[in-house]
């Protein structure tokens, strides 16, 4: 009998595991997964990684909207054989020397361990990782990663505050495209946009009465700076623009600011067509040559620092700035993976994940 029970136990599948049956393959289940997706990096700042990570970028539908007959032979006959030297030049003014990667994936890492840490005791059967929707690691790589330990349902979270087409749109689409190739697909869950959330704007509010009670001097503008996108995009129905200005305007009463105080910009514009305006940095131009000689710059859009926060903002406009008379610039961080920061994170997940976890 002793014998016969301890064959029975042998026979018996782990917790969390399918019960194996000849020519089954044994499949871990029981487990929740949490994606962070952030935009993406290069590898690397020479050529060939800023090409590669460009291209991805590029090429993709939702980014450029162009027909591949008119977009195609200016991206790889043009674009693709200058912008990578200038690119690749740009981030080394950011890159981290000591990892040897950029801030982006530095931060997006540390914003996964933390979260993961966070969670670990009153979650034991959730499990964090992370990813970016162009370069490495792969949103494709990353969910079958999760999947394999055990994760049949998974709550995707593109680290966009405000919704875009060109954003949380590819996030989303992406995943998706990584599901049609699996088998046993888990449970998806999508984070929505949080631009409107409090405790979102509190943290942004908190974060610039951080930073400005570090300065001898207030500033007599402060300037939230948001990734542009083309007009066109905007007049088919995408709602960016307004999340955007939901999110300033929800500032502003934290704050008790008015609009000349805490005004919208809108930065990183690229190719012919008109974007989203006011330009931010002709609006640094116009406000430096109109006498105003202190102002701070934010970008709440961004939930970590990267090319367009610290060398188009920190660097760029900071110059813009200075060169037709201003006289002192402050640049106020993302939240990153600050205190603030995380609490915005921890939040938004805690309250995806009701019923899962």
């Amino acid at each position: 009998m002793v014998a016969e029970m301890e064959a029975l136990e042998k026979e018996r599948p782990a917790e969390g595991q399918i019960p194996h049956v000849k020519d089954h393959p044994p499949v871990k289940f029981g487990q929740v997964g949490v994606l962070l997706v952030n935009l993406g990096t290069p590898d690397g700042t020479s050529y060939w990684p800023m090409r590669r990570y460009l291209a991805e970028f590029l090429t993709d539908k939702r980014v450029i909207e162009w027909p591949k007959l008119l977009w195609y032979p200016i991206l790889y006959g043009i674009v693709l054989s200058k912008r990578p030297q200038k690119s690749g030049k740009a981030y080394e003014e950011i890159w981290n020397k000591e990892l040897d990667e950029s801030p982006l994936r530095t931060i997006t890492r540390s914003q996964s361990d933390q979260l993961a840490e966070s969670f670990g005791k009153e979650f034991p059967n959730v499990v964090v990782d992370w990813a970016m929707r162009y370069g490495n690691p792969s949103i494709k790589s990353r969910l079958a990663n999760l999947k394999e330990q055990g994760c049949d349902r998974i709550l995707v979270f593109p680290l966009y505050p405000q919704y875009a087409a060109s954003t949380t749109a590819t996030v989303n689409d992406e995943v998706f495209r990584a599901l049609m190739e699996m088998r046993w697909q888990p449970a998806i869950r999508t984070v929505p946009p949080y631009h409107d959330d409090e405790t979102y704007v509190d943290a942004l509010a908190e974060s610039v009465k951080r930073k400005l009670s570090e300065l001898e001097h207030e500033p007599d503008v402060v300037l939230t700076s948001y990734h542009g996108i083309p007009q066109s995009y905007f007049k088919k129905g995408d709602p960016y623009h307004c999340h955007c200005m939901k999110t300033t305007r929800l500032m502003r009463e934290k704050l008790g600011w008015d609009k000349d105080k805490l005004r919208v910009t809108f930065q990183s514009r690229f190719g012919p067509e008109e974007w989203l305006q006011p330009y931010t940095d002709k609006t640094v131009e116009k406000l430096a040559q109109d006498g105003v000689k202190r102002i701070a710059v934010m970008e709440p859009g961004f939930v970590s620092d990267c090319l367009e926060t610290l060398e188009e903002i920190a660097g760029e406009a900071a110059e813009i700035f200075e060169e037709n008379g201003g006289e002192e610039f402050t640049h106020i961080p993302c939240l990153n993976d600050s205190d603030l920061g995380m609490k915005v994170i921890e939040t938004v997940v805690r309250r995806e994940l009701q019923g899962w976890a």
